[in-house]
């Protein structure tokens, strides 16, 4: 009787449990129906799905699978235009099968050579399409090189060269001869981190290098011709935007001229890096970066005075449509604002979203804002769809979506408030729109700011709402007269006084950067992490009804990613001669030596951390775990010894003793004790390592070469070692890595067992 009763509520708990679900997925699919204006808000999401899906795979995918994908999805699409689930179904395979054979086209359009070795000294010749300032020195973009030692085959499209010194003279469109050492781009400094040979591969750059002395301005070969249209207004846009930067600098010199430049050419690199690093701390990077802000400032500065000047001309003003003039002329100012900024994906999202509230204008039709977000996704998406991974787009597009929801809920009272309030509670309200704005941007772009740069700013709000005003109203329209004035050369009247706005907003931002706390740095958040933050963020915009604060659900669990994600417990650089190592407290001790501070530069920023644990060169660190002498180290973590040698003298005592080896010189035969071997042939093949060491002893081996994968842009990690290298600890480093061979990776993720 009682095994009865248990029986029956069991049974009536699972019926209530089976009514709950059937009325919460009635509850969900009324709401989704209720939204069916908003499905299409999705189409972007699921064509950059699909673009995701391409740069994920683990090698590269066969040339028919995105059309074979497409094809296969378009049955359904039709089948379904009379039962909305499977149409759904359809239209997200159609689209997301669209991103990935974009994605395909794209890599396969750009494909060039990619140098396999270290190359020099090497004369290179070729045409300059940019050139960089540097702290110290300049930065040369070269096309179409000829380099001695290499046949044109197996010639790179483009190479970067670093200068020393400047070199006089140098505009886009010369020719240059210069003396270099050549190397592949530099892989990732981890597995996981920031792959720039993939960012190198889409701008066809296939080697870097620098000069050994200068270089000199070269006649043009007589094979060169004219070249291309395209080329051809490609470099006179990069030398207007290099003229101008000069005439900027000779008014305005220093940062401020620095800042002058990025603001009207989008030249960054001319802005010091020690003001790009306050601008970034106090939350004010984005001023940098020609984007909405700027552009809509212009377009909306041309507008007013157009229609300003029309209103003056009684004979236009009562002959002409005054409105649709000058959104004509702001949408021509917009455009060779675009071109003349060098056309930065969220300076593209900015001007296709102007330009159709522009084209509304002039078509007297009414523009739908998330729409506009949505098609200029698809447009940059469709036309590079790399970008979908540089953080430009990402954190432009999510401010975006973000402040068009926001406004959605709350711009109508503000409206209404706006309205309502006199001469002084409109200038409050205007502040408190600008800190709502910084507000809502800084929460939509701070998720993109921890996964790629590990930090989040405490302050930006306040340096937002002290920055943004001298920017909107003072900085940008004195801009725009110094660009109306410069066929007259009269640039200084409007730069002069445009300076001294950019100079109050260095000062803004160096007071906030200042201020205590103002950037807390964090660990790596994992691309899972990121993954649920998009999601939630999409599901929170992109409805309008109360079930989009279910979006809350996986941000929250994106969030906590950062937390419950372990760091690795020992990084082995790809030349071998560099390591971090965790201390028993979870600190790194980094081991010593110069020439690759962009590795520990990496490493540092992944882990959460400023600065790392000194390393002990001839004894231990205070917590035992780490003992160096002249012939290596031993490291124990979680009762697992590691032993770090740097002379084949070692070799003998660690492989008898240690579970683990990691050797920069390559290791004979056999090493008895140990369960795992890492080399110079393995790193040379495989890249950095990463080592993950359980507290119940078990170790997870990742390296670069596994973790990118057979694409075109991974190339092998393969790097030159010199084993007669001088002594002093695995850390004796000795200047930059030296790629050299062309090992083929395997794309392995373990490296060589101990019974080799």
């Amino acid at each position: 009787m009682g095994s009865e009763r248990v029986a029956g509520a069991e049974d009536a708990h699972s019926k209530s449990w089976h009514r709950a679900a059937r009325v919460a997925g009635l509850s969900l699919a009324a709401a989704f129906a209720a939204e069916r204006e908003r499905w299409r808000l999705f189409v972007p999401a699921a064509f950059g799905l699909g673009i995701g899906l391409y740069f994920a795979w683990p090698s590269e995918p066969a040339a028919w699978l995105g059309a074979a994908a497409l094809a296969a999805s378009l049955p359904i699409l039709l089948a379904g235009r009379r039962w909305a689930p499977l149409f759904l179904l359809g239209g997200a395979l159609a689209a997301g099968a669209t991103g990935f054979l974009l994605a395909q086209a794209r890599t396969a359009r750009v494909a060039a050579p990619v140098l396999g070795r270290s190359l020099g000294p090497a004369v290179v010749e070729g045409r300059l399409i940019a050139a960089e300032a540097l702290a110290a020195g300049e930065r040369l973009i070269i096309e179409h090189p000829v380099i001695a030692g290499l046949s044109p085959a197996a010639t790179p499209a483009r190479v970067r060269v670093t200068l020393r010194r400047p070199l006089p003279g140098l505009r886009p469109g010369l020719w240059v001869r210069v003396r270099a050492q050549l190397l592949p781009p530099p892989p990732p400094a981890e597995p996981g981190a920031f792959d720039f040979p993939r960012q190198a591969f889409f701008q066809r750059l296939g080697a870097v290098g620098f000069a050994l002395g200068q270089a000199a301005i070269i006649p043009p070969p007589p094979a060169a011709g004219a070249g291309a249209l395209s080329d051809r207004a490609t470099l006179l846009l990069h030398g207007i935007r290099h003229d101008v930067s000069q005439r900027i600098f000779k008014v305005l010199p220093g940062a401020v001229g620095g800042m002058a430049a990025a603001l009207t050419t989008g030249e960054r690199s001319y802005v010091p890096e020690r003001v790009q690093a306050v601008m970034r701390d106090a939350g004010l990077a984005h001023l940098l970066a020609i984007a909405g802000l700027h552009l809509s400032l212009v377009a909306g500065g041309l507008f007013f005075m157009v229609r300003l000047l029309i209103a003056a001309i009684p004979v236009l003003a009562l002959t002409g449509d005054g409105k649709k003039w000058a959104a004509a002329v702001s949408l021509l100012g917009a455009f060779l604002y675009l071109l003349m900024s060098g056309a930065a994906v969220p300076t593209q999202r900015a001007f296709i979203m102007t330009a159709a509230v522009l084209l509304a204008i002039l078509l007297d039709r009414r523009p739908v804002s998330l729409y506009l977000v949505g098609w200029a996704a698809l447009v940059v998406l469709a036309i590079q769809p790399e970008s979908l991974l540089q953080a430009g787009f990402q954190m432009s597009f999510a401010a975006v979506l973000a402040l068009v929801a926001a406004y959605e809920v709350w711009g109508s009272r503000f409206g209404a408030w706006h309205q309502a309030a006199g001469p002084g509670r409109r200038v409050a309200l205007h502040l408190f729109a600008i800190a709502f704005t910084s507000l809502v941007a800084g929460l939509a772009t701070a998720p993109f700011a921890l996964y790629h740069f590990d930090r989040f700013v405490t302050y930006g709000l306040i340096g937002n709402i002290l920055a943004v005003p001298i920017t909107a109203f003072w900085v940008m329209p004195w801009a725009m007269v110094a660009f109306l004035l410069m066929p007259f050369h009269l640039e200084s009247l409007g730069l002069i006084p445009m300076g001294l706005g950019i100079g109050a907003v260095i000062r803004v931002a160096t007071f906030v950067a200042g201020l205590p706390g103002d950037v807390i740095l964090m660990p790596q958040m994992p691309q899972a992490g990121m993954l649920l933050l998009v999601a939630g963020g999409l599901w929170l915009c992109l409805w309008r009804r109360r079930w989009r604060l279910y979006g809350l659900l996986p941000i929250a669990l994106g969030l906590a990613t950062i937390a419950l994600t372990p760091r690795p417990d020992l990084v082995i650089a790809g030349n071998g001669r560099l390591l971090a190592l965790r201390q028993a407290d979870g600190r790194l001790t980094i081991s010593p030596g110069r020439g690759n501070r962009m590795a520990v530069e990496t490493w540092l920023e992944r882990d959460g951390a400023a600065r790392a644990a000194p390393w002990p060169l001839d004894g231990a660190t205070t917590d035992g775990t780490l003992r160096c002498d002249p012939l290596g180290c031993f490291y124990r973590r979680h009762g697992i010894l590691v032993a770090l040698p740097v002379s084949e003298a070692a070799l003998p005592t660690d492989c008898s003793l240690a579970q683990i080896v990691v050797s920069r010189v390559p290791v004979p035969g056999q090493c008895h004790s140990a369960r795992l071997v890492i080399d110079a042939g393995d790193l040379a093949r495989q890249g950095a390592y990463a080592l993950y060491i359980a507290a119940n002893g078990r170790v997870r081996v990742e390296n670069v070469a596994g973790y990118r994968g057979l694409r075109p842009w991974s190339m092998p990690p393969a790097r030159q070692f010199r084993p007669d290298s001088p002594p002093g600890g695995p850390a004796t480093a000795s200047g930059a890595t030296t790629p050299g061979g062309t090992t083929a990776a395997d794309g392995a993720t373990t490296a060589t067992a101990a019974s080799r």
